[in-house]
């Protein structure tokens, strides 16, 4: 793959990532309300997640979807509830006083599971690689080393933004002890998931 290829696809990513998402607020979430313990299955999830939905758009699931208004209706509509699910049930979610007594407990398993699913079944996330990724092949070279390379600097720096955001988010939850200052985050968060969640259920392609 050329430099200046693999230069401006990391840029690209890069600043794409930045830009807080579903996903994001997912890993914050949970680095709020756990603490940096779960940080790296939810690094792992993104990944993993990452990498399904990129391989997938590439081996041509994308463009199925951009061409198939039921499948693509089907993604948009399990991603979506799935993210308001996880909003409703953060909103939801108990603030603890003291100390002393823990939040309840969600396995690294499930956290992982979660963080995978709502990265991989981002329909926005799929039409974009599609769109995306095939701006920085060059046609005259061998198509699977490039995409390869593509997939692992993608895959690599989303795990970096994902540990980041986690890592950021833990760290502050030292100094939120507040319970109405827990409480306006989960309901923020919650509300944010929610909305996002809709969002993904309304989206509809571009005519």
């Amino acid at each position: 793959m050329l430099l200046e290829n693999w230069l401006a696809f990391s840029a690209a990513s890069a600043l794409m990532l930045a830009i807080p998402g579903p996903t994001v607020l997912l890993v914050v979430t949970y680095a709020l309300t756990h603490g940096r313990k779960p940080a790296a299955a939810i690094v792992a999830g993104v990944a993993l997640g990452d990498l399904t939905a990129m391989t997938a758009s590439m081996l041509g699931l994308g463009v199925m979807l951009a061409t198939s208004a039921t499948l693509f209706t089907i993604l948009r509509w399990v991603g979506g509830l799935y993210l308001i699910y996880l909003g409703i049930k953060l909103w939801r979610s108990p603030v603890y006083v003291s100390e002393e007594v823990e939040a309840p407990k969600i396995s690294l398993g499930r956290m992982f599971i979660h963080s995978y699913t709502v990265t991989a079944l981002n329909p926005k996330s799929i039409v974009f690689f599609v769109a995306f990724v095939p701006q920085f092949i060059v046609a005259s070279d061998p198509f699977l080393p490039q995409l390869l390379i593509m997939e692992a600097t993608f895959v690599t720096l989303a795990a970096l933004n994902a540990a980041l955001f986690a890592l950021l988010a833990a760290s502050a939850r030292t100094t939120l002890r507040s319970p109405t200052v827990k409480r306006t985050v989960n309901r923020m968060g919650g509300g944010l998931l929610v909305g996002a969640g809709i969002m993904a259920a309304g989206y509809r392609k571009a005519a």
